[in-house]
């Protein structure tokens, strides 16, 4: 019987979050020094040559599939992988004990993952995050570039990350797959590939016992599928496009142009398996666990959050057409700032028709649904103008004479905007930022159950 409280009491007091090369050389090292335990090999490359490394861990009749970083935003998971990568190399008993082979993907978007660093040392608040945060678009992104088709969607354009995570699910045939996810805001919950009741008070006491709250505001998507508190069906890009198709005029296969997650996919080769997401939030507001009645309809407070939407990303679209033609650079944040424009407002527009027919939302909002609504909306958006900042930084640094002028006037005015912005939130919010070693804790116990849950 495995005993979390002795595993979790080991991990580290870490201060901050390991950068690329970190994990990277931490891996070497573990394989130097357990080398009939540990095998470090590497499953692909990066579009800019990264090396994307796995370490494979142990013997066993069944095969886990970890892999942390598939949004370059959440490293909590790479600490994860980094903890419990030594915990496996180091102890045969526990080993022995999950009867595992362990495939651990510490960093699956290494590209992305640099592009975040300057975050990692802290200080950890909502507007160094913000300034620092780097996000690509849906069709750059791991967790959402495995091919598919659905309709009148065809996406057959994984991204070489992506497909090195495709060889391992199509030859190891993996039995359990846990996709390293984190949330910023909010409280702990998860995401499961079907419905499995012994393991979900497990996964509430893994984020009680460390005093993480868990969320129970309104769902991350409007259209995921609650099967216990703070526990969903997994989505695949499915159940988006039957929303957009549902409550918008639009091409869902226009707005959507990426493609499924890792689960929707392992379901073309694997008969029997497990999938998981844990969310952690990296920020703690103790009205994310309030189940009272505010002070607003829920109905209200949902349409609200799309207007406080709009209206940041109308004054990003304002500011993007005066100097649109002096973007020459080719930036990765071009390419999501783009990319978030283009799609928000139809997201926006989905989520006021579904509020508009859905008789459920005429009864008051919790106060947890109304500082989901009013507040992390406006901290989620903020990050859109970090990446706004940092394209225009790129350009600046390739720009001179009265295009610089116009660049430097148009990125004052943003930076302006965004720290009004963060006085805003910081108006409404008494945040705790969460050791990252209680976050880890969460994510390591959730998996453990669930591993011990397939061998039961």
């Amino acid at each position: 019987m495995l005993n979390y409280e002795e595993i979790t009491e080991e991990i580290p007091d870490y201060e901050r979050f390991l950068t690329v090369d970190e994990l990277n050389e931490s891996s070497a090292q573990l394989a130097t020094q357990y080398p009939d335990v540990v095998e470090l090999k590497e499953i692909g490359r990066s579009r800019q040559g990264d090396p994307i490394k796995a370490l494979f861990i142990g013997e066993g009749e069944k095969t886990a599939l970890l892999f942390a970083t598939p949004h370059p935003n959440e490293p909590i998971g790479a600490m994860t992988l980094e903890f419990l990568s030594r915990e496996l190399a180091e102890d045969r008993e526990l080993r022995e004990e999950l009867g595992f082979k362990w495939i651990i993907v510490k960093c699956s978007d290494p590209d992305g993952t640099r592009l975040n660093e300057g975050w990692f040392d802290g200080p950890f608040t909502p507007l160094n995050y913000a300034k620092n945060f780097y996000r690509p678009p849906g069709f750059q992104q791991v967790e959402w570039t495995f091919p598919v088709q659905y309709k009148d969607l065809d996406f057959a354009d994984p991204i070489p990350e992506t497909e090195a995570l495709m060889t391992i699910i199509e030859e190891e045939k993996p039995n359990f797959i846990y996709s390293l996810h984190n949330a910023g805001f909010g409280g702990a919950y998860y995401y499961v590939s079907g419905d499995c009741e012994p393991l979900y008070d497990s996964y509430r006491k893994a984020a009680t016992d460390q005093d993480i709250p868990l969320h129970l505001g309104e769902p991350e998507m409007p259209y995921a599928e609650q099967l216990s508190d703070a526990v969903y069906l997994m989505p695949s890009i499915k159940e988006s496009y039957d929303y957009l198709e549902e409550y918008t005029d639009k091409d869902p296969a226009e707005v959507i142009k990426a493609g499924t997650g890792s689960t929707d996919y392992a379901r073309r080769f694997l008969d029997d398996f497990f999938s998981l997401v844990c969310e952690v939030p990296y920020f703690y507001d103790s009205r994310i666990e309030d189940m009272s009645d505010s002070d607003v309809q829920r109905k209200r407070a949902v349409l609200d959050s799309a207007d406080i939407s709009d209206e940041m990303f109308d004054f990003l679209q304002e500011s993007y057409e005066r100097i649109e033609e002096l973007l020459t650079v080719d930036s990765k944040f071009k390419d999501a700032v783009e990319e978030n424009m283009r799609v928000m407002k139809q997201y926006s527009e989905a989520k006021r028709s579904w509020a508009n027919s859905n008789e459920e939302l005429e009864s008051p909002a919790t106060v947890s649904q109304k500082f989901d609504n009013y507040v992390v909306t406006r901290f989620y958006r903020m990050l859109s103008f970090g990446m706004f900042l940092r394209m225009l930084d790129d350009q600046l640094e390739e720009s001179s004479g009265e295009a610089a002028e116009r660049l430097r006037q148009v990125r004052n005015e943003v930076n302006r905007e965004l720290e009004r912005q963060n006085e805003l939130l910081l108006d409404d919010l008494q945040y705790e930022v969460i050791p990252i070693r209680k976050l880890v804790a969460v994510q390591l116990v959730a998996g453990l159950a669930s591993v011990a849950q397939l061998n039961d």
